[in-house]
């Protein structure tokens, strides 16, 4: 742990940011020095641009071009890579900038790469010049370690872009593939110095991983500070003792808990704990606007049912809740107030909030936040609004759901 808090740093002008925000808007300064205080990794960030993706086919397309002009370093942490259209196309890039001397470090889920990627595939890819590793590799002993997965996405690039969101490399994320109806994703783009957050976030991670300390110096290039609005604040969340406390859930509770008009929220799964559904339904009972959205066609049944069952206890306090109709959502965004945004990998489920490392990058008073208003707006369109007269169970699917809740921590 003292090594990798020597990962750690604050921006020279940081200090400054949080006090003008706190003269300016004392609710915001709220949320981001809670963050702040959660993620000692965290910080905030002004002069950096952002750029929202709707889908994953059109975040893909500009990681191919910014992939194209790397020639120092890149990184790649994900946590499902497969064969195929997306991420051959990556690779095809990774092997030809390796040739040209760029270093490519990369960190792939050996749990969520075990049914897409052959065993040996670290070692293919390091002879093509990347060197690979699993990460919390599956060996023949029983440990709760298993449960900590790297469920994160990210991208950097010679440290001057980095990208992060839903969006794993897989052809059903670019819906070059269909699974379950067309996948709604999103995702982010930066660019200047926030870039640093999510270098520092990956190299942590391999230090977890691997053991190594890097010299962050190396990898610290300095960012073309960008004429951008707003504030932007990269953060990780993951199990303990490496992070503090839950990160993920208390990010979302601060803004939720601070919402004066609107919170938007999409995810996959809902099976969150009584302290979270308290703070969604003590807004609405306050008169914002609260809205969720789940998909209509689930990857996993079980889920939805558990996710379904926690319907009628928000439905009471005033919550809207809406179905992704078109097929599966694996968004995982929040817009609070049209001020703030966060987009990244966390679920709201026990195992993102409590047991995985994730990531994403909130935004306050960027310009990318019309567009992810915009999604939301596209989003609620078509989907299903769910009402509690339409909600009707039989006697067994009751049953079933009931069992699934004693099971949701786990699931």
């Amino acid at each position: 742990m003292d090594k990798l808090g020597s990962m750690h740093f604050r921006e020279d002008n940081s200090k400054a940011l949080r006090q003008k925000l706190k003269e300016d808007d004392k609710a915001a300064y709220g949320v981001i020095k809670s963050l702040l205080s959660m993620d000692s990794n965290a910080d905030v960030y002004d002069r950096t641009d952002s750029q929202f993706f709707s889908s994953g086919e059109s975040m893909w397309q500009h990681m191919l071009e910014d992939l194209k002009k790397a020639e120092k370093f890149i990184f790649l942490e994900y946590y499902i890579v497969e064969e195929g259209l997306m991420w051959n196309s990556i690779l095809d890039i990774l092997e030809q900038k390796a040739a040209q001397g760029v270093e490519i470090k990369m960190l792939y889920d050996d749990i969520g790469c075990m049914a897409t990627l052959p065993g040996d595939y670290t070692i293919q890819l390091r002879s093509r010049g990347i060197e690979a590793h699993k990460f919390n590799k599956v060996i023949p002993r029983l440990t709760v370690a298993y449960n900590n997965r790297d469920h994160r996405k990210i991208l950097v690039i010679d440290g001057q872009v980095a990208y992060t969101g839903g969006i794993n490399l897989a052809d059903e994320y670019i819906n070059h593939v269909e699974r379950f109806g067309y996948w709604k994703d999103s995702g982010i783009r930066i660019d200047g110095p926030g870039v640093k957050a999510l270098t520092r976030l990956f190299l942590m991670t391999w230090y977890i991983n691997r053991g190594e300390i890097s010299d962050f110096d190396q990898y610290h290039l300095e960012n073309q500070s960008r004429s951008s609005q707003g504030l932007c604040i990269p953060y990780g969340s993951g199990p303990k003792p490496i992070f503090r406390t839950q990160v993920g859930k208390k990010v979302y509770q601060s803004l939720i808990n601070q919402a004066t008009d609107s919170v938007y929220i999409t995810t996959p799964y809902l099976i969150i704990d009584y302290d979270l559904t308290e703070s969604i339904k003590n807004a609405a009972m306050r008169g914002v606007d609260v809205r969720i959205v789940t998909p209509f066609i689930p990857d996993k049944k079980l889920i939805q049912l558990i996710t379904r069952g926690a319907y009628p206890d928000l439905l009471s306090a005033g919550v809207r809740i809406f179905e992704y109709s078109p097929g599966f959502i694996h968004s995982k965004q929040i817009l609070v107030d049209k001020d703030f945004a966060a987009v990244g990998t966390i679920n709201l489920d026990y195992r993102s909030l409590l047991h995985h490392y994730e990531d994403a990058v909130l935004l306050y008073k960027t310009e990318s936040i019309t567009e992810i208003q915009k999604d939301f707006q596209e989003i609620f369109s078509v989907s299903q609004e769910i009402f509690p007269h339409t909600i009707k169970n039989s006697w067994y699917q009751k049953l079933i759901k009931e069992i699934a809740q004693l099971f949701a921590p786990i699931l």
